[in-house]
């Protein structure tokens, strides 16, 4: 946005800010349904879960932070952020301990030795310290609920501690520590305990089930009692599913779908990180890497959603560090499907730090979005890209439009904007962007309007021509990952769309169009994405 003067950029923010919060208007009083691919409310309108995650499930019991900011606090930014919900999780021998959960929060962390952590909550929640975990955690629910903030409740393991490995029995049914008749009750309870707030919208049933054990039978057998118990206990709430390796693998739902009493309640949900797929990100071309990736989370889990079932992405993430090259490959690409597919999510993760991880006290973590010590955003960039998932693009209710498409740039979270003089076109939020068409002649068109977008020559701008017959109107989408849209420029110089460092969406010659790794495509990456409401 460097070409904007600085108050109309301002203007701009501030819109952006007020359409955001309009858009995310909390419904912590309502139910919501699954209707075909959508959550929605009573009234069938869209309700896009845009979330981040809040772990509670490591060996404290207790939430992430709660030693450097009061809970109300941390629950306000969560909001002022543009997050309407939080995957809130649990581990299991919360309710299902009566020793452990009755421990007071001094207890439990006196008994790990986390005596500035307790001080910390002394000072900043003193509320907390006397009482009993189970009690602690419905006050951080009580938190959420009181700055509208949606809440999921998600069993993320049965022993409190980080999650997760292939060997330590938390993996799957029938586990060292996963006895499934244990968990359907502890599942049962957490849901009777949840219709005390209106704020649980969900409820998902365990988190990465993995290791030696996991066979489709078997998921199909116990996660159709849990889901079952859940909704016994508690009808409002939506049941969610995660599948198998990791929550990666869902594609044994396409010829085989689950079988349930009840409707309108079931969501499934998948994790995508860079790491999911090794090192292929940083050892491959990016263009490649996309494409197959993207076509396996297709085949695996994002079928679902041309299935008729909402898909809820309950983690993702990168280093916001901006130093780890998988992660930021792979974020580029997410953020391309992300758009297209429209789907609901939440960011992993909220907290900068841990009290206790992995033996380890004080623990960053670079995918926080928190700085260490809590005092504030880790990476204001970064937070800013992601803020276009958490508006919806598709979807009933709201305020719909004619069907077209924005040019949507994932390096930035930004889409192509039409500058009124200078004809010159720049990235910005793409809540403003123009409808364009991308027609079957292959001209990108600003609908019901004769202008085209038109590349001129190499390392200029580009322009919006008044005919689609006139050269450089003419773009494709070439590469492997289908992001780079090419043209024959006027100048006879074959071109691909590309971004200089001030937002100007300019034409260049075409990069990392072979097979080499060392080459990275993001800036001239654009996906084309259908818009249905404002």
């Amino acid at each position: 946005m460097g070409t904007l003067p600085k108050l109309h950029f301002l203007l701009l923010i501030s819109k952006v800010l007020f359409f955001s919060m309009a858009q995310l208007k909390p419904v912590v009083a309502q139910q919501l349904y699954a209707d075909s691919r959508w959550i929605v409310d009573g009234d069938g309108r869209r309700v896009k879960l845009a979330c981040v995650n809040w772990p509670a499930h490591l060996q404290p019991l207790l939430a992430e932070g709660l030693s450097k900011l009061p809970a109300d606090t941390i629950s306000r930014k969560i909001r002022e952020m543009g997050f309407n919900c939080v995957r809130l999780t649990w581990a299991l021998e919360l309710p299902m301990n009566e020793t452990l959960a009755s421990l007071t929060v001094t207890q439990s962390f006196q008994n790990l030795g986390l005596f500035e952590s307790l001080a910390g909550i002394k000072s900043n929640n003193p509320s907390l310290i006397n009482l009993p975990l189970m009690e602690a955690y419905k006050s951080v629910m009580t938190s959420l609920r009181n700055n509208q903030v949606m809440v999921i409740l998600d069993n993320h393991i049965t022993t409190p501690g980080w999650c997760c490995s292939g060997e330590d029995g938390n993996g799957f049914f029938g586990d060292k520590y996963f006895d499934p008749q244990v968990w359907m009750q502890g599942l049962h309870k957490m849901a009777t305990m949840a219709t005390g707030f209106s704020n649980v919208i969900g409820m998902s049933l365990r988190n990465e089930l993995r290791g030696p054990r996991q066979n489709v039978d078997d998921w199909y057998k116990y996660m159709q009692q849990g889901a079952e118990s859940v909704h016994a206990a508690n009808p409002d709430v939506l049941v969610i599913l995660s599948g198998l390796h990791y929550d990666k693998v869902l594609s044994f739902l396409q010829n085989r779908p689950v079988s349930l009493s009840f409707t309108k309640k079931l969501v499934f949900e998948m994790h995508w990180y860079g790491f999911t797929d090794g090192e292929a990100w940083q050892s491959g071309n990016p263009n490649d890497v996309c494409k197959a990736v993207s076509n396996e989370v297709m085949s695996q889990s994002v079928f679902l959603l041309e299935q008729g079932y909402p898909l809820f992405v309950s983690e993702f993430g990168a280093d916001e560090r901006g130093t780890n090259v998988n992660d930021n490959r792979y974020m580029n690409c997410f953020m391309a499907m992300a758009a297209e597919f429209d789907w609901d999510f939440a960011l992993w993760t909220l907290q900068g730090s841990y009290y206790l991880r992995q033996g380890v006290v004080g623990m960053e973590e670079f995918y926080g979005l928190f700085n260490y010590d809590w005092s504030g955003i880790r990476n204001s960039s970064y937070l800013r890209r992601i803020s276009v998932l958490q508006l919806p693009f598709q979807g009933p209710g709201g305020l719909q439009t004619v069907a077209h498409k924005v040019i949507f740039h994932p390096l930035t979270g930004l889409c192509i904007l039409r500058r009124r003089r200078p004809t010159r076109l720049v990235l910005g939020p793409c809540i403003y962007s123009e409808p364009w068409s991308y027609t079957p002649q292959n001209a990108l068109w600003v609908m019901g309007l004769p202008l085209y977008l038109r590349a001129i020559g190499l390392g200029r701008p580009v322009r919006l021509g008044t005919s689609p017959t006139e050269p450089g109107t003419k773009w494709e989408m070439i590469s492997a990952s289908e992001m780079h849209l090419s043209s024959k420029a006027e100048d006879g110089s074959t071109v691909c769309l590309d971004v200089n460092a001030h937002n100007t969406v300019m034409v260049e010659a075409c990069k990392c169009l072979s097979s080499e790794s060392s080459c990275d495509p993001a800036s001239q990456w654009f996906r084309l994405v259908d818009r249905t409401r404002l």
